[in-house]
């Protein structure tokens, strides 16, 4: 990773990590023959004691005589919808890691630096690839945190992921060396730090070595991936269509990409999975595991004339002999144009057909309802249900995470809208109004499941 004549910035939170990483590449740094910085992002979030952190980490850069850039961001307001930019939503970590990297890429573009430093360790790996699991997340997915990540304003580096906290906090005792603690590391109210306290500990109470056990599945699951990319970059071209037949052989231009049925048959199931993701992918959208096994039933088992419209714009249509893969027009912007959910009113009592969420739905009512208007439509941000039997209002993205519902069954979720309020969602028992009623058909075989509903207690 580390080269003669790389100028190289630390991500410096403070943290014993990131701060071990700084000291030990201090030492090094002129037999490796680099230039070292320090870099700190301050994320506007913990008040005087990010302020702290802040002057701890400027003051050991000093004293260490090493360059120090640092930076000021929102990250709650980062964290909310945008619909201007059809933005979504995010949990706080997930902004707060966009707009860290973010601010890596501009550092490393503006030339200051060819490369940025994090202090991930072996215990970052092993949460990072048990929280993943617990996501559902593909083969690739579990392959963790990666040593290396190559943006095209330069690299991402992690030297420390074989060396674990324990190592680090040694090692940082042994110079006398201080450092920071983050209080929100302690809240259980974010899902690493769960994992952390609660989930690693518990597990290791079964294995001992769980830690090294999963960082070991991060390698080999990183070295299959791969191969798999190389693989898929020799076959891809040659299984995949583009535009579509013409009479008399040879093919005629047109947007999307197609996969004979009778080739795809005879492939390995691994390998019919990999190569629609693949064609996904090529298009600029990407399939989750229910989309994925839609797509293969569609092709393998369906019947000429189905088509499939799912996340992203990606839309799949069979013939005879293909599976036409496909998606929305790029706006002159050269942004892909936002996906539009179709909403469907009627008025209460009433029936809704909706092709585009795969249901009919019929809704009874008393007569205070009479007249009122019913809406089926995509469930969105801020949106709150109450669960039968619990003793408030969730929302919506909440249940959706306790249903485990994610990629492209996520985004397109429906509910129904009554005054208001929503009175039904897929897959949830709701609180009932009484005497209202609402019964839901499927109207053909899509890819979006129906789980179970959470329990009792929400």
């Amino acid at each position: 990773m580390l080269k003669p004549g790389l100028r190289l910035a630390v991500g410096l939170s403070g943290g014993a990590d990131s701060v071990a990483l700084l000291r030990a590449l201090t030492e090094r740094c002129k037999e490796l023959g680099m230039v070292l910085h320090a870099a700190h992002l301050h994320h506007g979030l913990r008040g005087e004691e990010a302020d702290a952190d802040l002057a701890f980490a400027r003051s050991l850069a000093a004293d260490l005589e090493l360059p120090f850039h640092e930076a000021r961001v929102d990250t709650e307001s980062g964290a909310k919808a945008d619909p201007a930019t059809a933005k979504q939503a995010e949990t706080i970590e997930e902004a707060a890691r966009r707009l860290r990297y973010g601010w890596f890429r501009q550092l490393m573009a503006s030339g200051a630096v060819g490369a940025v430093a994090t202090a991930h360790t072996r215990d970052d790996q092993a949460e990072t690839v048990l929280a993943k699991f617990l996501r559902g997340a593909w083969t690739e997915g579990l392959s963790g945190i990666h040593p290396v990540v190559e943006f095209p304003e330069g690299l991402i580096l992690r030297p420390l992921l074989g060396s674990t906290r324990t190592e680090i906090e040694t090692y940082l005792t042994a110079l006398g060396q201080q450092w920071r603690e983050d209080s929100s590391n302690r809240h259980l109210t974010f899902t690493r730090n769960r994992i952390r306290h609660e989930l690693l500990p518990l597990l290791e109470g079964w294995n001992p070595r769980l830690r090294d056990h999963m960082a070991q599945m991060a390698q080999l699951a990183l070295d299959e991936e791969a191969w798999w990319q190389v693989e898929l970059a020799r076959i891809g071209p040659q299984l995949l269509l583009p535009g579509r037949p013409v009479r008399g052989g040879g093919r005629e231009a047109a947007a999307g990409l197609a996969l004979d049925i009778t080739r795809l048959d005879a492939l390995a199931p691994a390998l019919q999975r990999r190569l629609l993701r693949y064609a996904a992918e090529q298009l600029g959208a990407a399939v989750d595991f229910p989309s994925t096994e839609a797509l293969r039933s569609m092709a393998l088992a369906g019947r000429a004339g189905q088509k499939l419209e799912l996340a992203q714009g990606l839309r799949a249509e069979r013939t005879h002999r293909e599976l036409r893969l496909a998606v929305l027009p790029v706006a002159a912007t050269g942004v892909a144009a936002a996906r539009t959910t179709p909403e469907y009113t009627v008025a209460v009592p009433g029936e809704i057909l909706a092709p585009a969420f795969d249901l009919c739905l019929r809704i009874e009512a008393p007569g205070t309802y009479a007249g009122q208007t019913a809406m089926l439509r995509n469930w969105k941000p801020g949106d709150r249900v109450r669960l039968r039997y619990s003793s408030g209002p969730c929302k919506v993205k909440e249940v959706l995470e306790r249903l485990r519902v994610t990629g492209s069954s996520r985004t397109l979720w429906p509910v129904l809208e009554v005054n208001g309020r929503i009175a039904w969602m897929q897959g949830v028992e709701l609180e009932p109004e009484p005497g209202f009623r609402i019964e839901a058909t499927t109207l053909k075989t899509t890819a979006m499941p129906s789980p179970k509903s959470p329990s009792a207690g929400g």
